[in-house]
């Protein structure tokens, strides 16, 4: 259990609790329960955001199972801009790339 997270013991209890609230309640409920997860979905890409860098190389499989590898060229809210090798521009979220080669490690002194 993460630090401030919350154990049901007796989910039981919690499920018959639900089952008597009203409609606005469980509206409610739900909004509240809605908005948690995509917080909590917003802090897992930040944290995974934090792995990229502008100019770093990296890859990914597009939608057809291919690889396609390229360089950051920006960190968006949601997502990481990526210029292909073929030319194309993708936004792909940061969960589905991988890092082929750090922008600092092209750096020669």
């Amino acid at each position: 259990m993460t630090p401030g997270s919350v154990k049901i013991f007796d989910r039981v209890s919690a499920v018959e609790a639900i089952k008597r609230l009203s409609e606005d309640d469980l509206l409610f409920l739900n909004r509240l329960i809605v908005e948690r997860l995509k917080l909590i979905s917003q802090a897992k890409s930040t944290s995974l955001m934090a792995g990229f860098s502008i100019g770093d190389r990296v890859g990914f499989q597009d939608n057809d199972g291919r690889e396609i590898q390229g360089r950051v060229l920006r960190l968006n809210k949601k997502t990481v801009s990526i210029a292909a090798d073929d030319g194309h521009r993708w936004n792909v979220a940061p969960a589905l790339l991988r890092l082929v080669k750090s922008a600092g490690e092209d750096v020669t002194f």
